[in-house]
This record gives structure tokens, sequence and C-alpha cells, in this order.
């Protein structure tokens, strides 16, 4: 039996580089970024449309770049 390595060894724990693909923020602060009330991006995780990852026991924090990704540009109407 060959020995265990990084390769043939499933991860079950996430690595400290894990994190660092996620850009979060407090409620607050994503709320800021997008102009939108703190109210709002808590309804927005609680209809699912955004995801809230808990930290610690009471702090929320949301992925930027998920937050990003639900922001869309309204279309120009033609005159």
């Amino acid at each position: 039996m060959e020995a265990p390595t990084s390769s043939n060894v499933p991860r079950t724990r996430p690595t400290p580089q894990d994190h660092l693909k996620r850009r979060l923020a407090p409620i607050t602060e994503a709320a800021d970024y997008i102009g939108a009330n703190p109210r709002t991006i808590r309804r927005y995780i609680a209809a699912g449309r955004l995801t809230g990852y808990r930290v610690g026991p009471r702090l929320i924090r949301v992925d930027l770049d998920e937050l990003e990704a639900i922001v869309r540009p309204i279309p120009a109407v033609s005159a």
C-alpha cells in the first residue's frame, strides 16, 4: 500500500487558502457597496438569492462577488 500524499488523499477540511477565494464583508458593508439597506441584504439571504456565511455565533458575512452577480443593469429604453 502506498503512503498517503496530498494528491491522493481527499481534503475534508478547508485549507487556509480557501477563504481567500471569497471576498467576505459584513451585511452593512455589503449594503453600502450596492447602495441598499442592510434589511435588503438580509431579505436576499432569507429568500436564498444570496448566501450568508456565519462567522462565529453572531456575525454574518456576504460574498461581494456573489453580490455583484445579483446586480444587473437596467436596459435602456429607445425613444
